[in-house]
Order: structure tokens, then sequence, then C-alpha cells
């Protein structure tokens, strides 16, 4: 989760907000407001909530004899109502506050996580260790370069979306290696063992030294003046 004393990036100057959280853009796409706790009062408040459960859930659990998860949870039917019973306080206005669910909801597309990623030039969306093949929709037959969205869902699978819209996809086969041209000697006269097939190597695929250049010695010829000859006659 970023920080929102970073500084924005580019894209979120350009869109003139910053970018939400995972859990802000479920919130978004729920149609929901979150209202933070910006004052020790309201933090005050959950936290004493907080310490009452963990407190007193300890000794009830004690005190039921409760040794694993199932017997746990039985007690829970018992205590919430208890505990919601002695400390409710009455809402000031009656009636539910819930919203009906609108029709067409999916909720596997909203509590899931969202990843942007490019397809590939095999048509393939690559996902971690997935591999996964586009299959030909609405009349399309490849999404080579389309920026689609990945969502992994609560169960662990995935499903890729373009526009809004899933599209099929299936399990590609592994990633075939790439193979490349080795350096192989057919036969070498007198190479007898790994050693000397290694020496011959060496030698041949060795970069020539450049040596110091030539410096002709005091009386070389070509240190000696030249005689201008000029014919009188």
């Amino acid at each position: 989760m970023r920080s929102r004393r970073e500084p924005e990036s580019l894209e979120e100057q350009l869109a003139g907000r910053r970018k939400p959280t995972r859990f802000g853009r479920m919130l978004e796409e729920l149609g929901t407001i979150s209202i933070t706790s910006l004052s020790p009062q309201a933090k005050g408040r959950i936290e004493r909530s907080w310490g009452t459960f963990q407190y007193r859930l300890k000794s009830e659990l004690r005190i039921a004899g409760a040794t694993n998860a199932r017997e746990a949870n039985l007690l829970l039917l018992d205590f919430l109502p208890r505990f919601n019973k002695r400390f409710v306080v009455p809402a000031r206005e009656p009636g539910l506050a819930y919203r009906p669910v609108p029709d067409g909801f999916n909720p596997d597309e909203v509590f899931c996580f969202k990843y942007e990623r490019s397809v590939g030039n095999d048509n393939v969306v690559r996902f971690g260790g997935h591999r996964l093949q586009i299959m030909p929709t609405n009349g399309r037959l490849s999404y080579v370069k389309a920026n689609v969205e990945v969502h992994e869902r609560m169960d662990g699978s995935l499903a890729v979306y373009y526009k809004g819209q899933c599209l099929p996809t299936r399990s590609a086969p592994p990633e075939a290696p790439v193979l490349r041209v080795r350096n192989t000697v057919r036969s070498i006269p007198g190479a007898s063992d790994s050693r000397e097939l290694a020496l011959y190597v060496a030698t041949k695929t060795a970069k020539p030294r450049i040596g110091r250049p030539y410096k002709p010695a005091p009386d070389h010829p070509w240190r000696r003046h030249f005689r201008v000859h000029t014919d009188r006659g």
C-alpha cells in the first residue's frame, strides 16, 4: 500500500487524483464512501471494542472449555447475541440502511485482485508462473499488444478481461526454450582427452595479442639523412 506522503506519479497528475488502493478500488466499484477516523475519539471507540472482545472472549472460551476452532465458532453463536443485547445503541432512524443488490451484480468481478497486463505476440498473457492463451471471441482472432486486466479471485482462479468483457482462456503450454548454435570441434588430431581439447579450443579462439609498435634503431638506414641529387646538365 502506497503512502499518501509519496509524490504523485505522472498518471495520477494527469488524472487529477491519486490511484486508489486495492481496498479503495473495491469500495468505489461498490459505490461505498470510506470515512476514515481522523480523531482520537473515533479511533478510541473501535480500540475499546477490540479490547473488550480480546479480553472477554478469552474468559468465555476458557469457561466453555473450547479447545478447537469448531467449538469456538459455536460459542460465538451464543456470545454475540448476549454482547449486542447488553451494549446495543438504538439507531436514530428505523429500518435497514443496506441497499438492494443491483441486477447483474457479479461479486467475483469486485472481490478480487486486479492487475494490468499486455498480451504477448503469441496471444498469451503472462501472470506469475501462469500462461493464459486467449481464445477467439466476438469475431476477433488475436489480442496481441492489447492491454487487458487479469483478475485473481478469492478461490485462486484467474480470469482475463478486455474492456469489461471476460475473455475465454485456457492454459497455454510452457514456453519453448531458445536454441542457440554451439561451437563444436569435429576432429582434432592428437586430442586424446578433454584437457587437450580445451587447450586446442582456447588457442584457436584466443584473440591475437597486439605488440608494441616497431621502433627502428638509431643507426637504422631509415634514420639517415636523404641526399637530394639534381641534374645540372
